[in-house]
């Protein structure tokens, strides 16, 4: 689920959000039973790369096993992990090293390490702030299993002839779309919203009839996406991170697009325009 370019953007991230001169990560193993170090910001000698760190041992390693962020003041020297990687971390010269956890639900899917080769401890507020870049990496990813999860869907129903398509099959149709717009709502990644928003496209795409694109605005569509399959307005309002009274004003302003006069109105005008599938 990690796409090759996750792990350097986050190292970057940390290294400007710590100040912390040294960053490298390394993704954990189908098994869990190991980690190899992949990728590297700052570092002055190839002595980490490439380096295999078992579940439960080392800083890293019992990171893994945790699934929680650990800080050492001095490598080689704290007796609270074992020590079996202390050559390449010597050799790097590093000795305060902080590591988070990169999670998606229960599961350890990579470890972001960052430290500095004075002996001075990572502080609160950096640990707090690798965290952060690791809460949203695993977010992402997150995301992006929930949206494979629904194009697969998607791929299913598209097989089939829409013309045949029960009020079952499109009505899954329709939860997809409002999943979707939900999941580009909470995004943080500009570029990984937009595919997201062309996705629902094609979901509304794939209806029969479907019109060209719409007069209402995207966020106006995520309201009227919510309403279509059973959001009050407080459910609508949660789901897509805004005030109750925001919708609200959403939706009138697609009553008067429309010239509708009511919710459900206003959907069913939607989907015979082919704005909504």
């Amino acid at each position: 689920m990690l796409e090759t370019a996750d792990l350097p953007a986050a190292l970057g991230r940390i290294r400007r959000v710590t100040g912390l001169p040294v960053a490298f990560g390394g993704v954990v193993a189908a098994d869990v039973r190991h980690m190899r170090l992949t990728d590297f910001a700052g570092t002055s000698t190839l002595a980490l790369h490439g380096l295999v760190v078992s579940a439960g041992h080392g800083l890293g390693g019992r990171v893994v096993t945790t699934a929680r962020p650990g800080r050492v003041a001095d490598y080689a020297a704290d007796p609270r992990i074992s020590h079996e990687y202390d050559g390449p971390v010597t050799a790097e010269g590093l000795r305060a090293i902080a590591a988070v956890p990169v999670a998606m639900g229960g599961s350890v899917l990579a470890v972001l390490y960052a430290g500095t080769r004075e002996p001075i401890a990572v502080g609160g507020r950096a640990l707090d702030a690798m965290g952060r870049v690791a809460l949203r990496l695993g977010t992402e990813v997150t995301v992006r299993r929930e949206v494979a999860r629904r194009m697969a869907e998607l791929e299913v129903a598209a097989a089939r002839d829409a013309r045949d398509a029960t009020a079952r099959e499109w009505e899954e149709v329709r939860l997809a779309h409002a999943d979707l717009r939900t999941l580009a709502a909470e995004t943080s990644d500009p570029t990984l919203r937009e595919r997201l928003q062309h996705i629902s496209d094609r979901l509304v795409g794939a209806r029969p009839g479907a019109a060209a694109p719409p007069p209402l605005s995207p966020r106006e569509l995520d309201v009227l996406a919510m309403v279509a399959v059973g959001c009050g307005n407080a459910e609508a309002a949660r789901r897509l991170g805004l005030l109750p009274e925001t919708v609200k004003s959403y939706l009138r302003n697609a009553m008067r697009k429309l010239g509708t006069h009511g919710r459900m109105e206003t959907v069913v005008t939607a989907r015979r325009l082919g704005f909504l599938p």
